[in-house]
């Protein structure tokens, strides 16, 4: 007797990341599963399923980002409450893709008893028994993977950026820049990635940064700027300040142009107004925080949002059948 084939994925979007959820929708041709949250005078909530989840394998998608209608720790209780009732709801397989990760940035000690909140935000995903945690771009890899003690698997949007990146700039005398030491390793995958694409060498940089209580110093330029276009990567925008000072290194320095491209687009506090620095040309970020802090300001004009739904679709579906995600990472 022939064995049925598996369903196909069962595919959440809790309401925060509807729009998000329902291009991955699109992008894998299935329907967005039906959901409930509802609201308590108390400031209380539910979430959970209106549909059978019995034995599937689901995926439930939320960005965890503070918008104007909901904190960063709502949208996680959220998130966790309902990846708890779908377990419960005896789920086969639980996964859930959160594009971009809260508190991935406070990963470790820089104080006397400071908290490692990356850590103890694991351990929630843990206690409601989630089986997977699929994230993009995270501050840093090796603490993400270390604080889950559930299977984890990381997304990179360095193929978003190296395609556009390819066509939209003239590949001759480019110049990739990290804006701070720390970030000189996927600032390199990256260039090695442009590389290949353009098919000449791009040479790399970086800023030399530091960070205390909040203040950011630095800005010492090593590697070669003069007379090029500078490309500056990072993994997230806050409020712009690493950014800017970059820039303004490279514009010193005897760049052309300056470019810049983030994964993550947060633009919280006064980054509008930072972002809107002469030194700077434009901003490409993607679309796991949408950047609706500056949709009322000038500086919207310098950004452009790469869609990162087919990268997420592809992970996905990689999942649900047991494909490779290294090999998409490769590509």
């Amino acid at each position: 007797m022939s064995r049925r084939p598996d369903p196909p994925p069962q595919l959440f979007a809790l309401d925060a990341s509807q729009a998000l959820g329902q291009h991955v929708a699109d992008a894998l041709r299935l329907p967005l599963s039906d959901h409930l949250e509802r609201d308590f005078e108390d400031g209380e909530h539910k979430t959970r399923p209106l549909t059978s989840v019995r034995g599937r394998n689901v995926f439930v998608i939320q960005s965890l980002y503070a918008d104007e209608a909901q904190s960063v720790n709502d949208k996680l209780c959220r998130l966790l409450f309902f990846l708890g009732a779908v377990k419960d709801a005896a789920a086969r397989h639980v996964t859930a893709v959160v594009p971009y990760l809260c508190y991935a940035r406070k990963d470790r000690k820089t104080k006397s008893r400071d908290p490692v909140t990356t850590r103890y935000v694991a351990r929630l995903f843990e206690a409601v028994n989630v089986d997977r945690v699929m994230t993009v771009d995270v501050h840093n890899l090796a603490a993400y993977q270390n604080a889950f003690r559930c299977a984890t698997e990381h997304l990179e949007a360095r193929t978003l950026f190296v395609n556009y990146f390819a066509t939209a700039l003239d590949a001759q005398d480019l110049v990739v820049v990290a804006p701070d030491a720390g970030g000189v390793k996927r600032v390199e995958r990256f260039r090695e990635g442009l590389s290949a694409v353009i098919g000449t060498d791009v040479p790399m940089a970086f800023v030399e940064k530091k960070r205390s209580s909040g203040v950011v110093s630095g800005g010492t330029l090593v590697g070669p700027v003069a007379g090029r276009t500078a490309l500056i990567m990072d993994d997230l925008i806050g409020t712009g300040t690493t950014l800017v000072q970059a820039a303004t290194a490279c514009r010193e320095a005897g760049a052309e142009a300056v470019h810049a491209a983030a994964t993550h687009g947060l633009f919280v506090g006064d980054a509008a107004a930072k972002l809107a620095h002469d030194a700077l040309d434009s901003v490409v970020v993607t679309n796991t925080v949408p950047p609706f802090r500056l949709d009322e300001t000038p500086t919207r004009a310098k950004i452009q949002v790469l869609d990162a739904s087919g990268l997420l679709a592809e992970a996905i579906h990689r999942t649900h059948t047991g494909g490779s995600i290294v090999d998409l990472m490769s590509i």
